[in-house]
């Protein structure tokens, strides 16, 4: 099973290639990422995914019927289901699709990705399981009905159950990788096929356009200026955007709440500015909205784990 560049679309290309692995380069206007793809058996291949972006374009446009699992171990992803509902898929997810809908643009709240998807042919990887375990039954044009029913995706919530699968499947040595993949690809088809689906197939609610645009705006305007504070209330009457809806909504989108998500992004700047600046500790903290310096400190330390002038040392 292999993706010639023309299927994966006009702004892949392939980089690297030997009998078992092709490494795909995807190139965007807000940033790269890599796919490597590994041939596990005839009609069946996985992928680890990395990118560094906001957002994405995908050509994709497979010749075969597939069906794909995909695992979030970082980061996560938003999905348009259709012009006016939005998925998104994070952190310890598992997302089962046919790839029937994938050629669109999909976007990275955080500004970056990590995970791996297991993709099979169906008509070639129905042959080759005949092979590759004796007695092994389940069958994947089955599996795909069950989980996308009209096409359309499932997605279950990060738990022990995935956990224990798909970990094991990071940092592997490169010389054990092909005979791992085929034994744990074959444990995740008997956990499927055991699976129950859920009435409805999402366990994880829709957000609006309309909602998802009004948290990102508010999201811009939080960034935009880093020396400004705002209340949650504040935001929810500017916005026209009632409270409660608003930081549900956040947290769909962006995986956390106001407050931490600000937190974390004060810091980030912080730590830029810490380590290609010469600028004072006293000054970088008012930049970024911190006139007590000890409570800057405090929340460097909790997000980057090392104080601000621990921090500037390490590139001394």
């Amino acid at each position: 099973m292999r993706f010639t560049e023309q299927e994966m679309g006009e702004n892949v290309r392939g980089i690297r290639e030997d009998e078992n692995r092709t490494v795909f380069h995807v190139k965007g206007d807000s940033g790269e990422g890599l796919m490597t793809l590994y041939q596990v058996f005839k009609g069946c291949y996985l992928m680890y995914n990395d990118f560094h972006m906001k957002e994405c374009c995908s050509g994709f446009k497979p010749s075969a019927q597939i069906f794909c699992i995909d695992h979030c171990r970082e980061g996560r992803i938003e999905w348009c289901v259709d012009r006016n509902r939005y998925i998104y898929v994070e952190s310890g997810d598992m997302q089962v699709n046919s790839r029937e809908q994938h050629s669109s643009k999909f976007l990275f709240p955080l500004n970056h990705y990590h995970g791996l998807t297991i993709g099979f042919d169906i008509a070639e990887a129905e042959d080759s399981l005949l092979h590759v375990m004796e007695g092994f039954s389940v069958d994947i044009k089955k599996l795909r009905h069950k989980f996308c029913p009209d096409d359309h995706s499932f997605i279950m919530r990060a738990g022990a159950q995935i956990s224990h699968i798909f970990s094991e499947l990071y940092d592997l040595p490169e010389q054990v990788r092909l005979p791992y993949f085929k034994i744990k690809v074959l444990e995740l088809l008997l956990f499927l096929e055991t699976l129950d689906v859920p009435a409805g197939g999402e366990e994880r609610p829709y957000f609006y356009k309309a909602q998802v645009d009004k948290v990102k705006e508010i999201a811009a305007l939080l960034t935009g200026n880093l020396e400004n504070w705002y209340t949650l209330e504040e935001l929810s009457e500017q916005f026209s955007f009632p409270l409660t809806s608003l930081k549900q909504c956040f947290k769909g989108v962006y995986g956390c709440s106001v407050a931490a998500y600000m937190r974390e992004y004060r810091m980030n700047a912080a730590a830029v500015m810490l380590k290609n600046t010469q600028d004072s500790v006293i000054s970088i903290a008012a930049r970024v909205g911190y006139s007590n310096p000890g409570k800057f400190a405090s929340a460097f330390r909790s997000v980057l784990g090392v104080t601000p002038t621990e921090y500037r040392k390490t590139f001394d």
